[in-house]
């Protein structure tokens, strides 16, 4: 598959996850299909604060042998050698493969040699997100053989933004669902609103007081793309304004109402 295609079918994954209701299937959505395009066998995602001793891993595919893991060589793998000490540098966020950062140091780590026994795999992409604090947010995809080609390297490059998009949008889903789910069943409000999932976190935003400009910031959209989200929140609600549109939808329960913690204060990268 070229770069072209393989960027076109990205897209097209990204467009279905953005219409996806359910946060947590929208990385299991993308990283089965990454997999792949970016030639590789396996892929680890992370999402949450991450060390050696503790956070989340998500696998595509899923595999067994990760389970049965010990707790030091899950460790070694939490430990994201060479790429955690590589990002914290303040060397960017371009992905890159274990080979390329570390050279001949890479097939004798630690780290290597618990990927080979535990799961056939020797090599690895990281795919961090652009703009994250912690230095391995985002993917590491493996494979076994041959280390990945520069082409597969660009892919995962391209890809960077539309995950980050993505990630946006899941971070700004489950805040929506924890702060509406005091009102109870805010998912079958927002059906019954025919609201799609982009416009719930734009009008989650909106509650916050941001301009379209910072709202297309947070969620890396056009204003002009923006406006036309709240033009048809405005006709689903039977709006005209935002701050009656606000109101409007806080009375539905489809966001918080005054006084819950604002937006702007959580912890969205």
């Amino acid at each position: 598959m070229g770069l072209d295609r393989a960027y076109e079918r990205l897209t097209e994954l990204a467009v279905a996850a953005l219409h996806e209701r359910d946060p947590e299937q929208l990385w299991p959505l993308l990283a089965a299909a990454l997999t792949g395009l970016c030639g590789g066998e396996t892929l680890i995602y992370k999402l949450d604060d991450w060390s050696e001793g503790k956070g989340r891993l998500g696998l595509v595919p899923a595999a067994a042998e990760l389970d049965r893991l010990g707790d030091e060589a899950l460790g070694v793998l939490r430990s994201g050698y060479p790429f955690a000490h590589h990002y914290a540098a303040g060397l960017g966020r371009t992905p890159a493969t274990a080979r390329q950062i570390a050279g001949g140091a890479w097939p004798v780590s630690e780290t290597a040699l618990v990927l080979g026994d535990a799961l056939g795999l020797n090599q690895v992409l990281a795919l961090p997100l652009p703009g994250t604090v912690a230095p391995i947010t985002g993917c590491l995809v493996y494979r076994s053989g041959a280390d990945f080609t520069d082409d597969h390297v660009r892919i995962a490059g391209r890809a960077q933004p539309l995950l980050a998009a993505v990630e946006q949008q899941r971070q700004l889903l489950v805040q929506w669902r924890r702060l509406a789910a005091a009102a109870g069943e805010p998912e079958e409000r927002a059906a019954d609103c025919a609201l799609t999932p982009r416009e719930l976190t734009v009008l989650l935003l909106l509650t916050d007081a941001l301009t379209a400009d910072a709202i297309g910031r947070r969620l890396g959209i056009s204003a002009r793309t923006v406006h036309k989200h709240i033009e048809n929140i405005y006709r689903k609600l039977g709006t005209r304004d935002r701050l009656g549109t606000v109101l409007h939808a806080q009375r539905l329960g489809l966001v918080p109402a005054p006084g819950t913690a604002p937006i702007n204060g959580s912890a969205i990268g």
